[in-house]
């Protein structure tokens, strides 16, 4: 006889299907795992052993074979434990295998029968979702499971609860659905004194989602303005919070089931590595640009960053997608972020201050600038100059306008994006940004003289037009006219061609 018991295998945020056959033949005593699996799951015979004896069960003395099918499919993850542990259960008579069938499972045990948390269970629950199954989980991830509507989730404590509840003994609580989390703005635009070109900047990227680069010497608050963009931006919708947890299902991070519907803001350090930003490491985890998908990746001290590591973000920033390709895998993470970077003028970061400016310059700016490429350059929006604050600035009382203030204008600018069926401005392209970013007569011929001068790539002209296109909905306007065009050419830094 050979017991199966359904589980999955996780392939970026694709749960494939897997089946966990179990047979007892006749032979030297033998529990042996095949199916290529990784050196996590070769070890799973140990903890299901021992989680077995545990409850007073001993193996048979049989030739016990469990094969991981499809067998050509990588296996990687603990929580191939439970499904191996119930398929043996069945395969010796303990449970039923015809009731098994009805149910996918996934989690690792501990040694005395705990059924451990493992990551990517909300990604297994929408996978039984899809195939009309139950879903077999550890009981601290009920919560997360319940978040895919329509299955039966089966909340496990340890494997004798579980035992218990498959065979009518007793019943095991049902899981709730978790909690949304209050959102968290983080600092408010109240704190930020002068600064109005940087606020005006900041208020347009959250509009239109677009990148922005400030660059400004230390101590002009470039840190604090991109603290204060999570404050302005509109909460994630429903569809987009469940796409946004299920990247952090699959990393580890949904703690206790909650979902929020605040945007992820991830500010890695410079020292990051470029398996860290994009994603990759022995089991291809999600990186940065991922874990912050539809929310803002600031990257502090931009030149700083190596080189490599930051061209490997030019393809998620058009796209909108990461591909991790290695020998025994092929991986596709989501990458839809908004950019927002700042860097020093130089190395000292005081260039244009004759007080404070260094002996090296201009060639110092030059070499420190120059650690960007400018094709990264090209995919940035909106570049801006902050300068430094003074200390009457400091005086001054705060500002009038608050987050809450500007996020309504951000608000309503992105329920007009919506109604055009993109999610920001910075989406819009093809046929759909000629149809609703083409300027007026005005504004294409100062478009037009700009894009001469100023050597803009294609990519650059884009870009421009879609900025364009948000400042006219900021503006409530139906047209975009010179005005708006000019606003967004300010924003516009000539960048170096690679």
């Amino acid at each position: 006889m050979v017991a199966v018991v359904s589980t999955v295998a996780y392939l970026g945020l694709d749960a494939r299907a897997i089946e966990v056959q179990c047979q007892l033949t006749a032979g030297m005593p033998r529990f042996a795992v095949v199916g290529l699996p990784d050196k996590a799951v070769a070890e799973s015979r140990e903890r299901v052993q021992s989680a077995l004896a545990a409850m007073g069960l001993a193996l048979p003395p049989k030739r016990i074979i469990v094969n991981l099918s499809p067998a050509d499919l990588p296996k990687e993850g603990s929580h191939y434990d439970l499904p191996i542990a119930l398929a043996l259960l069945a395969a010796m008579g303990v449970l039923d295998a015809e009731e098994l069938s009805e149910w996918v499972a996934v989690g690792e045990l501990a040694l005395d029968g705990r059924v451990v948390a493992s990551p990517g269970v909300l990604l297994a629950a929408l996978h039984a979702s899809e195939t009309d199954k139950g879903l077999i989980c550890p009981a601290k991830q009920g919560a997360e499971a319940r978040w895919a509507s329509g299955i039966s989730v089966c909340a496990a404590p340890n494997l004798v609860d579980l035992i218990a509840h498959l065979k009518g003994n007793s019943q095991l609580p049902l899981a709730e659905a978790g909690e949304v989390e209050a959102a968290d703005h983080g600092p408010d635009l109240k704190q930020v004194k002068g600064q109005e070109t940087a606020r005006r900047a900041l208020e347009i990227a959250a509009a239109g989602g677009h990148n922005l680069l400030m660059n400004g010497p230390p101590g002009s608050g470039k840190s604090l303005l991109a603290a204060c963009l999570p404050g302005i931006l509109p909460p994630l919708s429903p569809s987009e919070a469940l796409e946004v947890s299920m990247v952090q299902s699959v990393a580890g991070m949904l703690e206790g089931g909650k979902i929020s519907r605040t945007r992820p803001f991830r500010a890695p350090h410079h020292s990051a590595s470029m398996a860290a930003l994009t994603g990759g490491g022995l089991k291809v985890r999600p990186g940065e640009v991922s874990l912050a998908h539809l929310g803002v990746l600031f990257l502090d001290e931009l030149p700083e960053f190596q080189r490599a590591v930051l061209d490997s973000l030019r393809q998620p920033l058009e796209t909108g997608r990461v591909d991790v390709a290695r020998a025994n895998a092929h991986v596709q993470y989501p990458a839809r972020v908004q950019l927002v970077a700042a860097m020093n003028p130089c190395r000292c970061g005081h260039l244009g201050d004759p007080a404070m400016a260094c002996s090296r310059a201009p060639k110092c700016a030059a070499d420190y600038q120059s650690k960007v490429s400018g094709p990264l350059l090209d995919r940035i929006d909106l570049h801006v100059e902050v300068e430094p604050v003074r200390a009457v600035d400091l005086a001054m009382p705060p500002p009038a306008e608050d987050s809450a203030q500007v996020a309504q204008r951000v608000a309503r600018a992105r329920e007009v994006q919506v109604a055009r069926g993109v999610r920001a401005n910075a989406e819009l392209d093809g046929d759909l940004l000629e149809e609703v970013a083409t300027p007026d007569e005005a504004g294409r011929t100062l478009l037009l003289q700009a894009a001469e001068a100023m050597r803009l790539s294609a990519r650059a002209y884009t870009r421009i037009l879609r900025v364009a296109r948000t400042v006219a909905d900021l503006a409530g306007s139906q047209d975009v006219g010179r005005v708006h065009v000019a606003e967004a050419l300010s924003y516009r830094r000539q960048a170096p061609r690679a």
